[in-house]
């Protein structure tokens, strides 16, 4: 506190003799005048009574003439009442100048203080988000010495999805607000609540519970959800389901327990009490594709991951434009896993960014290399919703696009509708700082998600591709015939590329040549294959 207020005195102090000098300046020029005026004045008066101006005239006039002896104390007012007056007006203003520094310091701090809060918080209900969960998680894990015993409990409203189909956006959100306070009421410290995903919240519960108190927990926060909601004046009812884990019983690291969490939580949700703790058993009574989540985080780790190419040509001649990458997973026990069946699980955790940077560091060495031997393609690499809502992710390309080499106009980035609505402005900052690099952008599965035009006509986009869902039955659907050649003309008329997806024979190729479609790709034209063999395929159809 001493020095605080030693170093705010020193700076009143400089100051206030800045501000002085200004103001005595002034005050001084308003002496020289007063002295010139006298002098004026005496001469004058001296010139008057004796017709002369000397110095004994002059005297004579200062000894006898009593207006002059009024005039002679001016200067010394002016003097005095400088100096005092600039003294108090610079201790005013350096201190104005104070209070305003001092305001926007503290505007300053308040600015960064919001900056930190929305990096850790959600923005819909202000409760800790999940990298913050993750991050008290792992300190329960490491405090103190491992020996910690705690227990996580994933809670998902099952039926936010038909309840945001029949509402809309804004009263789902609505509801989670209201879920949110419901249960930061219910559950205060010491106990920890989190929103991972749109519906899913987590409790962390920073003690040892017996296998009936967590069960009775899970019953309290089914009570606290069981009363109805009301959103926009229609009664709503939450249905919760909540999967429950023991650190260390299942699992030493946070990603396993999230994991195992989502296992009991897919159990609970084929339970009548809509609640089970987590039990080895069920990985042999699950889908195989629930049981692959405990494998997951070893997959990168034991290069299981590997990209294929599936290839993307031009509808007018039928010469390759291109490829999309697409990651298989070699799993050592059910062998060759598409990305349906992994994906899903790998964006319910923080292994989804892992996976997109293999994927991007991959993919841009692989595309550097084709154009290095000749082979003049643009290579599509998918990002997910968890990829557009990582500020990281441009100084990640950014660093690879480095050390591969790679030219940003060899690359397209594919986002789907969806992605970009679970934050827009948030994805729309990122999207814009990775095309300021030179790299382009697709909306993938078009006609599936949100198909906003304000959002296209925004984006800043190269390509758009028809879902294969309208491609495949153009044929026989009239319907999906109309919507192929009207999103044609649409992506046109804004400038942009038309890819159809889903190509499976000529006769659709055909129709798409005529509709004027641009790129194709599908089963018809080329299957997804191994680096070696899309080479190949390469070669034999240039």
């Amino acid at each position: 506190m001493r020095v605080v207020n030693s170093s705010t005195s020193d700076f009143l102090h400089n100051n206030v003799k800045v501000f002085r000098s200004r103001v005595s300046k002034t005050a001084w020029q308003g002496i020289s005048v007063a002295i010139i005026a006298l002098t004026v004045a005496t001469a004058a008066v001296a010139y008057l009574e004796s017709g002369q101006i000397s110095i004994a005239s002059l005297l004579e006039a200062q000894r006898t003439n009593f207006a002059l002896w009024i005039l002679d104390i001016v200067p010394f007012i002016f003097a005095f009442w400088g100096q005092y007056s600039s003294t108090v007006l610079a201790y005013e203003a350096s201190a104005m100048v104070m209070d305003q520094t001092q305001e926007l310091r503290d505007k300053a701090d308040s600015f960064e203080k919001q900056a930190r809060h929305s990096i850790t918080h959600d923005l819909l209900t202000d409760m800790p988000n999940k990298e913050l969960f993750y991050d008290r998680v792992e300190q329960h894990i490491v405090s103190p010495r491992g020996q910690t015993i705690f227990s996580v409990l994933l809670i998902e409203v099952s039926n936010y999805k038909e309840i945001s189909d029949t509402l809309g956006r804004n009263s789902s959100d609505s509801l989670i607000k209201q879920i949110a306070v419901r249960l930061e009421s219910a559950f205060p410290s010491p106990y920890s609540i989190a929103r991972l995903e749109s519906n899913t919240f987590s409790l962390l519960v920073s003690e040892e519970l017996s296998e009936r108190s967590v069960l009775e927990l899970a019953e309290s926060v089914h009570r606290v959800l069981h009363d109805a909601f009301f959103v926009e004046k229609v009664k709503v009812s939450a249905q919760a389901n909540i999967g429950i884990v023991h650190f260390p019983l299942h699992g030493t690291d946070v990603d396993t327990l999230v994991q195992r969490a989502g296992i009991a939580l897919y159990m609970a949700q084929n339970s009548n009490k809509g609640s089970a703790v987590y039990d080895s058993s069920f990985d042999a009574h699950s889908p195989k594709q629930l049981t692959l989540m405990s494998d997951l985080s070893h997959a990168l780790e034991n290069q299981e991951l590997e990209l294929y190419y599936q290839p993307k040509v031009k509808v007018s001649d039928g010469s390759i434009s291109g490829a999309e990458a697409l990651v298989r997973w070699n799993h050592p026990k059910h062998g060759l896993l598409g990305p349906d069946q992994f994906i899903p699980l790998m964006e319910r955790t923080r292994l989804i960014q892992g996976l997109t940077l293999w994927v991007i560091q991959e993919g841009f060495s692989q595309c550097a290399e084709w154009h290095r031997t000749g082979l003049d393609i643009i290579l599509s690499i998918n990002l997910s919703a968890k990829d557009l809502n990582n500020p990281e992710l441009p100084d990640l390309i950014s660093g690879i696009k480095g050390a591969t080499g790679i030219n940003p106009a060899w690359i397209t980035l594919e986002i789907t509708e969806s992605s970009i609505m679970t934050d827009p402005d948030a994805a729309m900052g990122i999207i814009r700082r990775i095309h300021d690099m030179g790299f382009q952008f697709s909306i993938d599965d078009y006609g599936t998600g949100y198909s906003s035009l304000s959002y296209l006509k925004s984006l800043p986009l190269k390509e758009l591709k028809i879902d294969r869902s309208f491609v495949s039955d153009i044929l026989r659907d009239e319907s999906d015939a109309v919507i192929v050649n009207a999103t044609i003309n649409l992506a046109h008329n804004l400038g942009l590329e038309v890819t159809a997806e889903g190509v499976e024979d000529q006769a659709t190729l055909e129709l798409l040549k005529e509709e004027g479609c641009d790129l194709a790709q599908g089963f018809h034209l080329g299957r997804p294959m191994p680096q070696s063999e899309f080479n190949q395929w390469c070669s034999e159809n240039r």
